[in-house]
């Protein structure tokens, strides 16, 4: 929707989180003296001190009431973090998105990159390509700064590398330039209504798109194939697993942009990787612990093993069990190296029930980090990986991820002080 649009419409912020308050700022900005709306299931004390201050300058509608305050207003932003399970009622039409509002307005070229893994890295390493090569260019969305905060002052030569998860495609009518397409999996099960449903939310990525549209896509994910026979963009196919692929997809990109191939290979070598992504976290008397708690799925654990191979002869596995099959990861299990499983509750019990062969492996059901990376760390010989890859999200135990693989980082530090190599 456009902003001139927007200007006579009254305005709700349908949840209050990082990308919430970004379209608050980025509203009060656009349309100064306008009172929105702000929606959150939490309460007012809840909320930081800084955050309290912003929503005492609009109409709150906070606590277990808030979806009521839908009826009351033209226009909803909804934040991604909320599924349209919880709203029941049909005025679908009232619902846009910040990266709607980004998508409709921005003045610039916007490359898009979904998939359900490496779309992190693959955006990341997009960036920095385009930036070594003295492309005026920023990184938004989920692995960069909120979309709206850049918008205001967007020109038409910038290029706008966008991570966009399923939540941010969902009602999106507006594909990207450039859109990259990496893989797609069982994943957000508990957030949608099935995996259909998912995986036409990742296709608003190439939907809308059109003869001068750009399309790289995983021509190894079926899927993914199939749904690029779709688009009408000029198609791309890359191919490669785990960092292979995330790096031909970027240089795909950067081609596109008529980048030279030695600009490009520099800016590839000269990439860091990304923390949670097979992170190599520390040696301790030869044993080498690595940190892959982006790895939410099994296809990402079954890839994190193939890509680091037999020196695995530990793995930590299990999280909050969103219903996935396990099947393919215990199979993978079962053809490893592996001696030692450590799992976490509660989907580390139906990974272990899916492994055949039991007796062949020690297991070990642990509650927190410091165990598990003990117990790692006594099992683990000289030469050999300890790996943190749980095929599996965080919540329960941890708040997310990143909570997961530093405490999994913190716990291996404290090792490298008794045992430093």
């Amino acid at each position: 929707m456009l902003l001139s649009d927007l200007k006579s419409k009254t305005i709700l912020i349908l949840g209050f989180g990082r990308e919430g308050q970004d379209t608050f700022s980025f509203l009060k900005k656009a349309f100064p003296g306008k009172k929105i709306g702000i929606a959150d299931k939490k309460k007012l004390n809840d909320f930081s001190s800084k955050e309290r201050k912003m929503i005492k300058g609009s109409k709150a509608h906070l606590g277990p009431d808030y979806l009521k305050a839908i009826k009351k207003y033209d226009i909803v932003v909804k934040s991604p973090g909320i599924s349209f399970k919880e709203i029941k009622q049909n005025d679908s039409f009232k619902f846009i998105s910040q990266t709607g509002i980004f998508f409709d307005n921005c003045p610039g070229t916007i490359v898009g990159v979904t998939g359900t893994k490496g779309k992190s890295t693959t955006s990341s390493l997009i960036f920095h390509i385009l930036k070594k090569a003295g492309i005026p260019c920023r990184l938004v969305g989920n692995i960069g700064k909120p979309a709206l905060s850049s918008l205001l002052e967007a020109k038409k030569e910038d290029v706008f590398v966008y991570e966009l998860s399923s939540h941010q495609l969902q009602s999106l009518k507006k594909s990207p330039n450039v859109a990259v397409f990496l893989n797609i999996f069982p994943e957000h099960l508990d957030y949608y209504k099935s995996f259909k449903d998912y995986v036409s939310a990742k296709e608003n990525i190439l939907k809308h798109q059109g003869k001068n549209d750009f399309l790289v896509f995983n021509k190894e994910d079926k899927i993914v194939r199939e749904l690029a026979k779709r688009s009408k963009a000029r198609k791309i196919p890359v191919r490669g697993k785990y960092y292979e692929l995330d790096r031909n997809a970027a240089k795909a990109v950067a081609k596109i942009f008529n980048i030279p191939g030695k600009t490009i290979e520099r800016a590839v070598k000269g990439f860091a990787p990304l923390e949670h992504r097979l992170e190599f976290a520390g040696a301790f008397k030869g044993v080498s612990f690595y940190n892959d708690s982006l790895a939410t799925v099994p296809e990402a654990a079954i890839e994190a093993m193939d890509f680091l191979g037999n020196k695995v002869s530990v793995m930590i596995l299990g999280g909050f069990d969103r219903g996935v099959d396990f099947k393919n990861l215990a199979k993978r299990i079962s053809e490893s190296k592996i001696r030692t499983l450590i799992f976490f509750p509660p989907s580390g019990k139906r990974i272990w029930k899916s492994v055949k062969d039991k007796k062949r492996f020690k297991s070990f059901f642990v509650k927190n980090m410091k165990e598990a990376v003990t117990i790692s760390f006594q099992e683990a010989k000289k030469g050999e990986i300890c790996l943190l890859s749980p095929a599996s999200p965080s919540f329960g135990t941890f708040k997310d991820y990143r909570d997961r693989g530093n405490a999994f980082k913190k716990e291996a530090a404290k090792l490298g002080k008794k045992h430093w190599n």
